[in-house]
């Protein structure tokens, strides 16, 4: 058994640590069908590096699917370390009869990383999890200084929204009825998926009380037109879940929503608050299509990237196969529900 509080002190201590790597994410997971295990590079007093990894069984006896999301976490630059975590990873995936292994790193895209995953049988994966490329915005700077990187656009949304009486405030568990309809609603505008209602209550309850994430709220008239929920672990601040009314859009509820949540994380000691997701493109595609594109993320994009910050790519997902045949035929089954 993993001892929880010296697995957490680890993952907020550690550079490339990160909020899906912490045992209150297991617990969440653990709820929607999917087990924990851990490989450890350790000694009494001490964890030097790790992978908090989640396995969900397959159908009809045929093992499991093995996944480590954002990390494991580890010095890549220190091939001993690597080694000895790889090969504990390995043994763990083994012994739960995983199909394969999918590693998602909070690493910077690189190719010395890179080579070093292929080195080690590992090979690039097309089907991502998390997002391959995301916006951080710095918060170590004074709250006059993170408004005068914004697009100036999105200064003026922020003080519009405050102008035409939208407020914002913590949300309660007695709100996610509310969080949960306007998720759907927004789900619906913008054709993409969403959890059960369970899962976002589940979410909140393992989060908020302890201080580690927010449900914020923005209302007008009394009427609760947009929330996001955010998390915060070390000194990382994430915006996951965002959801708006079809009403009132001209008050621009999301930017000040945005803003106070930086807010909270910055007063948490958080330096950077990642907006969690943009299209996969170089800068320069990006910028040429900053206002022609409304496809897909694009619109997402215009909105994030206005509140200035860095973009920055990760390395992706890779994948170590166990069990070829079947690895194929799980890509196949992938493939097929795609197209579907």
């Amino acid at each position: 058994n993993i001892d929880a509080t010296a697995w957490n002190d680890f993952v907020r201590a550690a550079p490339n640590g990160h909020v899906l790597q912490t045992t209150a994410w297991a617990q969440l997971k653990s709820r929607f069908g999917w087990q924990t295990g851990y490989a450890l590079m350790a000694d009494a007093n001490r964890i030097y590096a790790g992978a908090q990894v989640l396995f969900r069984p397959l159908p009809v006896g045929l093992g499991c699917v093995a996944y480590v999301p954002k990390g494991p976490i580890i010095n890549w630059a220190d091939e001993t370390s690597t080694a000895i975590l790889m090969d504990a990873l390995h043994r763990l995936c083994r012994a739960q009869r995983a199909i394969f292994l999918k590693i998602e790193p909070d690493e910077e895209d690189n190719p010395t990383c890179a080579q070093r995953l292929r080195e080690r049988g590992f090979r690039l994966s097309s089907q991502t999890i998390q997002p391959r490329r995301t916006i951080l915005v710095d918060l170590t700077l004074g709250e006059e200084a993170i408004l005068a990187q914004m697009k100036s656009k999105t200064r003026y949304n922020i003080r519009l929204a405050a102008r035409k009486d939208v407020t914002v405030r913590a949300g309660t568990e007695q709100d996610l009825d509310a969080f949960y309809r306007l998720m759907v609603i927004t789900a619906e505008r913008n054709r993409f998926g969403v959890h059960s209602r369970e899962y976002y209550e589940t979410a909140y309850r393992l989060f908020v009380p302890r201080g580690i994430g927010q449900l914020f709220l923005a209302e007008y008239q009394g009427e609760v037109i947009a929330g996001i929920m955010v998390f915060a672990w070390g000194d990382k601040a994430w915006y996951m879940y965002g959801a708006s009314s079809d009403a009132h859009r001209n008050r621009m509820p999301n930017y000040l929503l945005q803003w106070e949540a930086m807010l909270w994380a910055k007063s948490l000691g958080c330096r950077t608050y990642d907006l969690w997701g943009i299209p996969d493109e170089d800068e320069e595609t990006l910028e040429a299509h900053f206002l022609d594109r409304h496809d897909g993320l694009w619109g997402v994009y215009r909105f994030k990237r206005g509140f200035g910050g860095r973009t920055m790519r990760y390395i992706g997902a890779w994948d170590y196969i166990y069990r070829p045949a079947l690895y194929r035929l799980y890509c196949q089954v992938l493939a097929w529900r795609g197209q579907g």
